[in-house]
């Protein structure tokens, strides 16, 4: 005589049992912002007949179906713990459930960019570099927590003088959270050119022309910026300054171009951020023509004698144009501030800095166009 299992209990007979399923085992969970992933093993008894559905139920109440691992669980509080257990069904019922799963917390998953201030333009030949560019999705931030903004001042260009030849000075860092992006690099005038986010021109007032600024320095991963370009020597034009995607172009006799940005889509639309500054020439003998800004902000440099450098565009981290070879009387132009770009898949319980609110699909985007903070 065969024993078969009923419910509970054990009985005796040579007839079909009505059977429930066995607990599934080995139930783990992987958390997201407001959910969590459930996986499990199937039983390895079924019941009296195949297995139609699964329950997920968490600690906290909520409750998910479905017929296959893994099932998630939505409605979830970023930032409780959670932990869930399993049970599955079929024609005559629900079976027991399974041994509750390790603890997982949701988190809100952000995604992030962080533009820094470009550098300066020198007063002559070298244009300024880029601000350092740094952007990620799935960045995890805790309700309830204030996390300050900062946006970096682009870099003053290097100073008018009737006597004297002045280097751009480096642009600010920018701050989101645990994400700092490092400030462009100032150009070079009658000198290197300066390291920073990305690198600033050389000036080019020396034998042999003077070498970019290196870029991503203080060196991080991802890289954040290119190197500047060099000088082309005694009377030839400077070195572009370095941009988020591409190095800045060496001086020959005419200044050389500042290096592209990079486009991000986070707002909805392409925009492109963060090109190097274009470098002076030395036109009041040679007759060159300034370097191009990088794509991105990037200042044009100096194109006619006693032409000062262009500004990097506001906002976008551009670096300054450098200035001509005029007597030394010419000024670089300014680096462009830079931007930090939050996007949300809910909005903010607060903000300060007063940040531009925009919506794309189901994400709130806040554009920090100035320093502030940021809670969900």
């Amino acid at each position: 005589m065969s024993l078969r299992r009923y419910q509970a209990s054990i009985i005796s007979g040579s007839y079909a049992p009505f059977l429930t399923p066995n607990a599934p085992t080995i139930v783990t969970a992987t958390a997201t912002s407001g959910s969590a992933a459930v996986y499990f093993v199937a039983p390895s008894n079924s019941g009296g007949a195949a297995i139609t559905s699964y329950t997920v139920i968490s600690s906290g109440g909520q409750v998910a179906n479905g017929t296959s691992s893994p099932i998630t669980v939505t409605g979830l509080t970023n930032g409780t713990a959670y932990t869930f257990t399993v049970y599955a069904s079929n024609i005559y019922g629900p079976g027991p459930a399974s041994i509750p799963s390790p603890a997982v917390t949701p988190s809100l998953l952000i995604d992030y960019l962080v533009v820094a201030g470009g550098g300066g333009g020198a007063n002559v030949f070298g244009g300024g570099g880029a601000g350092g560019f740094r952007t990620a999705t799935g960045f995890a931030v805790s309700n309830g927590v204030s996390y300050t903004v900062t946006v970096g001042a682009g870099g003053a260009g290097g100073t008018a003088s009737s006597s004297a030849a002045f280097n751009g000075t480096t642009g600010s860092n920018s701050v989101f959270s645990t994400i700092t992006s490092a400030g462009g690099g100032g150009g070079g005038a009658n000198a290197a050119g300066i390291a920073g986010g990305s690198g600033g021109g050389g000036g080019d007032w020396a034998a042999s022309g003077r070498a970019g600024g290196a870029g991503n320095t203080p060196s991080t991963t991802p890289s954040q910026g290119s190197n500047g370009g060099s000088g082309a020597g005694i009377d030839g034009g400077g070195g572009g300054g370095g941009g988020a995607s591409a190095v800045g172009g060496n001086g020959g006799v005419d200044g050389g171009n500042g290096g592209a940005g990079t486009a991000s889509t986070i707002t909805g639309s392409s925009i492109t951020y963060a090109g190097g500054g274009g470098a002076g020439a030395f036109t009041d003998i040679h007759g060159g023509t300034g370097g191009s800004g990088g794509a991105g902000g990037g200042g044009n440099g100096g194109a006619n004698p006693n032409n000062y450098g262009s500004n990097g565009t506001a906002n976008r981290g551009g670096g300054g144009g450098g200035g001509t070879r005029a007597y030394d009387i010419i000024g670089g132009g300014n680096g462009g501030s830079g931007v930090v770009v939050i996007r949300a898949p809910q909005a903010a319980a607060s903000t300060t800095g007063s940040p531009t609110v925009t919506t794309s699909g189901s994400y709130t985007i806040y554009t920090f166009n100035s320093s502030g903070s940021i809670t969900f």
